[in-house]
C-alpha cells in the first residue's frame, strides 16, 4: 500500500510540474528580449526565489531537502543548468512546435539511460515506441534543413538529453532533487551575466520573464525533479508531453505561429506513440495489480 501511495504521490507531483511548465515558452516569447538577457533574468529570479523558499522552509521545518545532495546532486545540477542554456537557445533558433516536439524525445533518452545505468530493461512495447519516436524526430529535423532551424532543433535535442540525464541521476540516487534542479541555474546564470556585461541587457517587457523565473520555474522544476524519487524515469519524462501538446496551442493563440507541415507530421507521430505507450502502461499496471491481488505471496 505504501508503494502504491508513493507512486500516486509521484504522479500527482510530476503532473503539476508538467502542467505548469507549459506556459514557460509563451512567457519567454512575451518578454521580447535577447537570448542572453532572457537567460539572465530567468535564471537570476529563479535562483533568488529558490533561496527565499529554501530559507523559509528551513526556518519552519527540520526536514528541509538539501540544496545539492552529494556528488549525485552536483551532477544533476550541472545537467539542469545545461538544459537551461540549450533550451533558451532553442527558443530563439527554432519554432515552438519543433522545440516541444523534440523535447518529448527525452522519454527515449530516459529509457535508454535507465537501461544502460540502472539495468531497468525496457519492455518490447517501450522499444517499439522508441523506434517510432525516432522516426518522428527525424521527420521534424529533416524538415528543418534549409529553413535556419537546424541549429535550434539540435539545441532542443541536447535539452532532451540533459533532462533525461538529470532524471536518471535522480532516480539512481533515490534522493530528493527538488531544489537541485533550481540551484542548477547558477551555471547558466554566471554565463549569462558574463555575456550581458558585454552586450547590455535587452528585454522589452521584463515582468513576463521575472514572473516566469520567480514563480513558474520553481514550481515546475521542483515538482518534476522530485518525481524520480517516487516513479520511474520514463514515467517522469512522459509528463513533459503536457508541454509538447499545450505550449504550441498557447503560442498559436498568442502569436498566431502556425507549425510547419513536417513539424505537424513528426509531432503527430511522437504524440501518438507516447499516448499509445502511456495507455499500454496503464493497462499493464492494472493487470499486474489485479494478478497480485488474485495471487498474494
Amino acid at each position: 500500500m505504501s508503494l502504491h501511495n508513493d507512486h500516486q504521490k509521484g504522479l500527482l507531483i510530476t503532473a503539476i510540474g508538467g502542467l505548469t511548465l507549459t506556459v514557460d515558452i509563451p512567457l519567454i516569447r512575451l518578454a521580447d528580449g535577447s537570448a542572453w538577457s532572457i537567460l539572465l533574468l530567468r535564471t537570476g529570479t529563479t535562483f533568488i526565489a529558490t533561496m527565499i523558499i529554501w530559507t523559509v522552509w528551513r526556518a519552519l521545518s527540520s526536514k528541509t531537502p538539501q540544496l545539492i545532495p552529494g556528488w549525485a546532486g552536483l551532477a544533476a545540477a550541472v545537467c539542469y543548468g545545461m538544459t537551461s542554456i540549450t533550451f533558451v537557445t532553442a527558443v530563439f533558433h527554432t519554432s515552438t512546435a519543433d522545440l516541444v516536439f523534440i523535447l518529448a524525445f527525452n522519454t527515449v533518452f530516459a529509457a535508454l539511460l535507465s537501461w544502460l545505468f540502472l539495468r531497468e530493461r525496457p519492455r518490447a512495447a517501450t522499444l517499439a515506441t522508441m523506434l517510432v519516436m525516432i522516426v518522428g524526430v527525424l521527420v521534424i529535423v529533416g524538415g528543418s534543413i534549409g529553413t535556419g532551424h537546424l541549429f535550434g532543433n539540435f539545441m532542443a535535442l541536447c535539452s532532451a538529453l540533459f533532462i533525461a540525464m538529470a532524471i536518471t541521476i535522480s532516480r539512481a540516487s533515490g534522493k530528493d532533487m527538488g531544489f537541485t534542479a533550481l540551484i542548477g541555474v547558477v551555471f547558466p546564470l554566471a554565463l549569462a551575466l558574463f555575456m550581458v556585461s558585454g552586450e547590455g541587457l535587452h528585454v522589452s517587457v521584463p515582468w513576463w520573464i521575472i514572473f516566469d523565473g520567480a514563480v513558474i520555474m520553481p514550481i515546475s522544476f521542483f515538482c518534476l525533479a522530485a518525481g524520480p524519487k517516487y516513479i520511474s524515469g520514463p514515467e517522469v519524462a512522459m509528463f513533459y508531453l503536457l508541454e509538447t501538446v499545450l505550449a504550441p496551442v498557447w503560442v498559436w493563440m498568442i502569436f498566431a505561429e502556425t507549425p510547419s507541415r513536417n513539424s505537424l507530421i513528426g509531432g503527430a507521430i511522437l504524440i501518438t506513440a507516447l499516448v499509445a505507450h502511456s495507455l499500454w502502461q496503464l493497462h499493464h499496471g492494472r493487470r499486474r495489480r489485479a494478478m497480485a491481488v488474485s495471487h498474494p505471496a
